[in-house]
């Protein structure tokens, strides 16, 4: 899977210590995550073992993730089920950056002081 190829390759020049432990445990996970997608029965016992594979903290907000993790699951599940064609593999990578985006705005969000939203 390109992602991945891609993700190694930034671990492997990333400074930041907390970023690389990050892409590391990313890594980990789409690896888990690629093991299962070739393993689960179905698609359904697929999606329920993916999500408890650590997205966010003991998967307490794993559920606020929901709509781009599900995107990831289903591109993944075809890939490793034999879709592997450039357009799954740029879907991949697609529905990779938004979840990344959305958990990252969780992460932030619940280490930052909340601050009212601007009324306009």
């Amino acid at each position: 899977m390109q992602l991945l190829d891609e993700l190694q390759r930034r671990v492997a020049r990333e400074q930041s210590i907390f970023q690389a432990q990050l892409l590391r445990e990313d890594i980990a996970r789409l690896v888990r995550l690629q093991d299962l997608a070739r393993t689960a029965d179905d698609f359904a016992s697929f999606r329920k073992a993916a999500l408890r594979l650590g997205w966010t903290k003991d998967d307490a907000r794993t559920h606020e993730l929901a709509e781009p993790l599900d995107a990831l699951l289903a591109a993944v599940h075809a890939y490793a089920n034999g879709a592997t064609d450039p357009a799954r593999e740029s879907g991949i990578a697609t529905a990779w950056r938004e979840l990344h985006r959305v958990r990252m705005e969780r992460l932030v969000g619940c280490l930052s002081t909340p601050v009212p939203k601007p009324l306009d």
